[in-house]
């Protein structure tokens, strides 16, 4: 059955997943708690997000860093100057918005890349007015997001809460270079947190002022860009892809890898295409049919990056939405703080002997982003059952099992249901517990958050030694017995 954001939104706070921050106090906009199962959710996502795409190179390894820093590294980076979002402000009331997004909501058409007077020169086109009290809109202007800090007492050393973690692996670069034996390709990941101060934050997680990031800078000889080592094992690989000119039937197209690279992109950057769709397909388990790459144009990606693309999965109320990106960022970072640093971050390359400044391919994904959509192509208000089933795949969900005594009133049954539930906590597995209501209540709590397998132990699994596996998504039951829980369960994810 369909679902709405709202419907989302309520069961998320419902059940503990997400939810205002300091809501006692009214709550802030742009900013979210995870509750008990939103975190094991996040968590989770995050571990899977590490070990897949730190597994894709032995020389790929994860750092974790400052979250202010100091001024001259966004001057470098061209953040002082150029960090902004177009605004447009109500001439009448309080009202403030993305002028882009106002006018994307409006006409159904993404306008990314205009500059103020061209979306201002739009609205009065379109004859736009406030949304909010139909008054005429001001003209568009830009708005700097970056959080400034206060160190100390009596400094004037200016800093900033950073507004991308990008930053933090440019600035390591040099020492983990070093570190890593002066080997390349060489790829930094972090996972950690970012700050905008975003003008209108709203949808849940999707748009938050304090968020979490998780990305792979790879460092690498651009003389190497247009070759992949493992290239061929992709070359007939179909990605699901939105090119520029596929944009007036707004259709994604099925491509080979081989098709792009013959289009003009270059195979390092296609086999990273590659890449992320099947951590998309195999390891979130995303239909095919609801995940898209989006190809930016000349004016909608940064000026700095020379390949864009968009990796958006279609949500419930918002269409298909961003969730991350791939960014060949080209040399504009390393070489902003090559100068401003007057540090020399260039390296050698060991063949040719010559020096080059190294390139970075950029893959970036939104956690908070990434969490939300999980929820929300998972939600399912099953109309058979009666209840909210969350078919979370089982490497992700908050709790692959729980365990539950068929009655709570015989001594005997619970501790048969303890002894499984340490059992399996000493087998690395954390159950939900549960002995509360009547055994069809507790599926049903448990289809809700997402839970894979119900474990029952019921009168015959005193003599037995065997309990009642349900499984959520065929309600099917089968005995399994005890002694095999948990390498049923390992093999069954």
């Amino acid at each position: 059955m369909a679902h709405t954001a709202q419907d989302l939104a309520t069961f998320c706070k419902k059940k503990g997943f997400m939810y205002p921050s300091s809501e006692i106090y009214g709550g802030l906009a742009g900013f979210y708690d995870y509750g008990h199962l939103g975190t094991l959710l996040k968590r989770k996502f995050e571990q899977s997000w590490r070990d897949y795409f730190l597994g894709l190179d032995r020389n790929y390894v994860e750092i974790d860093t400052a979250q202010i820093m100091p001024e001259a590294v966004f001057k470098a980076s061209g953040h002082l100057e150029n960090f902004s979002d177009p605004t447009v402000h109500c001439s009448r009331c309080d009202f403030s918005d993305r002028a882009d997004h106002l006018i994307q909501r409006a006409i159904k058409q993404r306008v990314e890349g205009l500059s103020p007077p061209e979306m201002t020169s739009l609205i009065e086109q379109r004859k736009l007015k406030c949304p909010k009290c139909a008054a005429a809109l001001r003209p568009v202007t830009a708005f700097n997001m970056m959080f400034p800090v206060s160190l100390g007492v009596g400094t004037t050393q200016r800093a900033f809460l950073r507004p991308e973690t990008a930053q933090s692996p440019y600035v390591n670069f040099k020492l983990q270079h070093e570190l890593q034996r002066k080997k390349m390709p060489l790829g930094l990941a972090l996972i950690g947190k970012a700050f905008r101060n975003e003008i209108s934050p709203r949808n849940l997680t999707l748009r938050l002022r304090e968020f979490t990031q998780a990305e792979l800078q790879i460092f690498f000889n651009p003389r190497l860009i247009s070759k992949h080592p493992s290239f061929a094992s992709v070359k007939n690989y179909k990605l699901r892809v939105l090119l520029e000119e596929d944009r007036q039937k707004g259709l994604p197209a099925e491509r080979t890898a081989a098709d792009l690279v013959k289009r003009g992109l270059p195979e390092f950057y296609v086999y990273h295409l590659v890449v992320i769709q099947k951590f998309y397909f195999e390891v979130l388990k995303i239909a095919p049919s609801a995940f898209r790459f989006y190809q930016l144009d000349d004016k909608e990606k940064a000026f700095y990056n020379k390949y864009h693309f968009d990796v958006e999965v279609e949500l419930a109320d918002h269409g298909f939405t961003e969730l991350g990106g791939l960014h060949y960022r080209t040399d504009h970072d390393l070489g902003g703080h090559h100068k401003i640093s007057k540090q020399n971050l260039e390296v050698l390359d060991e063949e040719s002997g010559e020096k080059y400044l190294p390139h970075v391919l950029e893959l970036s994904f939104g956690v908070d982003r990434n969490v939300y959509a999980l929820l929300d192509v998972a939600f399912d208000d099953h109309k058979q059952r009666g209840n909210i089933v969350l078919h979370l795949p089982p490497s992700l969900t908050p709790y692959l099992c729980a365990v539950f005594p068929l009655v709570k009133n015989k001594e005997e049954l619970v501790a048969k249901a303890e002894e499984v539930d340490a059992l399996l906590q000493k087998h690395q597995f954390r159950p939900l517990y549960d002995e509360v209501a009547s055994i069809g209540r507790r599926y049903a709590r448990a289809d809700e958050i997402g839970v894979k397998y119900c474990l029952t132990v019921d009168f015959e699994s005193l003599s037995d030694g065997a309990v009642t596996v349900r499984d959520r998504e065929t309600t099917e039951q089968k005995r399994v017995p005890i002694a095999h829980l948990s390498e049923y369960l390992r093999t069954s994810q």
